[in-house]
């Protein structure tokens, strides 16, 4: 996949990167719609999802579907926190598409979030990380309480 700005970001900051930089940000205020795509990418749990005989179209009712799965991933603890950042950016991805307003936010130093016409930002990560390790909150009860604001 070619991803324009991480080849001048590379440029501009050493292999280790620097967060205070947010390259993720620069890359949201020239492109906000290629990073709201690669944000939904999820790779890793398309993949495991997948096996389960659970497609991710990015409807609600996935949400449902991902609730219902056995967590596997929990046997695996170096997989535990790609799963559960993959399960919140999947989130993330089923709100933007699915709730009239919301729309991808990214801010300086700090990884993305959900921002609804509300003006409530909702941390997706953080929620797909606390889904992934414990089973709460449920992905689609976050993404009815988005729905509703």
């Amino acid at each position: 996949m070619n991803i324009p700005f991480l080849d001048s970001w590379r440029r501009r900051h050493g292999p280790d990167g620097d967060a205070a930089a947010s390259p993720l940000t620069a890359a949201f205020d020239r492109d906000p719609e290629g990073v709201g795509e690669l944000l939904a990418e999820c790779e890793l749990l398309r993949a495991r999802v997948e096996e389960s005989g659970v497609a991710l179209d990015d409807s609600p009712r996935s949400l449902q579907e991902l609730d219902q799965l056995p967590p596997r991933w929990r046997d695996d603890p170096e997989e535990l926190p790609w799963i559960g950042n993959d399960a919140g950016l999947y989130l993330g991805t089923v709100i933007v598409r699915n709730v009239p307003g919301a729309r991808w936010q990214v801010w300086p130093g700090g990884g993305p979030v959900v921002r609804l016409a509300s003006g409530r930002e909702i941390q997706v990560v953080e929620a797909g990380l606390d889904w992934a390790m414990t089973g709460a909150p449920e992905l689609y009860q976050v993404y009815a309480e988005a729905a509703e604001q």
